[in-house]
């Protein structure tokens, strides 16, 4: 499976951030400001953006934090980190190419630790969900936050039926007019409807080892952000 996601990502590193915006009209934007705002709330002088991808949260996480700070961002696809290293950026950033489940830093290393719509790509069931939370608990400090940005399930059902209408009937075709990857968009419109509802995930995280676990609906519940901590 990870070598097949790498397949996909790397098809689509190209049009990835711009596909994203279209089908979600822009509300990945903001949304990964608001959970950039939750994260600032961690402090600490180290943050890593876990599958950070092209990079648009680390830019997020760049603009509010203190001088002293210093961001890592990892992912697991070189033409997804390639994008990220094209962007311009107001301080140096370090990212390095690894997988979430063995991120190559000791225990206790981060202050904060931020994950914006790559959950589901490591959600094969929740044991393995789990696995990869508690490495993410891993390399955070006692008391560190975690963030979680990720597409969510409405609590309605009839908000909840229309939005797996929308995911199965626009994303696909969307994604492939855009991107011209019919994988990475039969994957997207599969994943979606599959992930947890906000509590499920929440079990979740307590599961992995968090505590103090909240979160933060977004759009009726299409999308939500998870803070938990060490």
């Amino acid at each position: 499976m990870k070598k097949g996601l790498k397949t996909i990502f790397s098809e689509v590193s190209g049009q990835y951030e711009l596909v994203n915006h279209v089908l979600t009209f822009g509300l990945d934007i903001i949304w990964r400001k608001k959970a950039a705002k939750e994260a600032a709330k961690a402090d600490g002088s180290y943050w890593l953006d876990i599958c950070c991808g092209t990079g648009e949260m680390i830019q997020n996480l760049a603009n509010i934090a203190g001088e002293e700070v210093k961001i890592v961002g990892a992912d697991f696809c070189f033409p997804m980190l390639s994008k990220a290293l094209e962007k311009p950026c107001v301080r140096k950033i370090l990212f390095t190419l690894a997988e979430a489940n063995s991120i190559p830093f000791p225990d206790a290393t981060f202050d904060l630790v931020t994950i914006s719509f790559a959950t589901r790509n490591i959600n094969p069931d929740r044991e393995i969900l789990s696995d990869y939370l508690k490495e993410f608990r891993r390399v955070l400090k006692p008391g560190g936050y975690f963030i979680n940005l990720e597409t969510s399930q409405p609590k309605l059902s009839f908000l909840r039926k229309l939005f797996h209408f929308y995911v199965k009937l626009i994303v696909k075709p969307i994604g492939l007019l855009f991107s011209g990857s019919k994988a990475g968009y039969s994957y997207l419109s599969f994943s979606i409807p599959r992930f947890y509802s906000p509590e499920e995930l929440s079990l979740i995280l307590r599961q992995a080892g968090f505590n103090q676990i909240t979160f933060r609906s977004l759009l009726l519940g299409i999308a939500a952000i998870h803070t938990a901590i060490k």
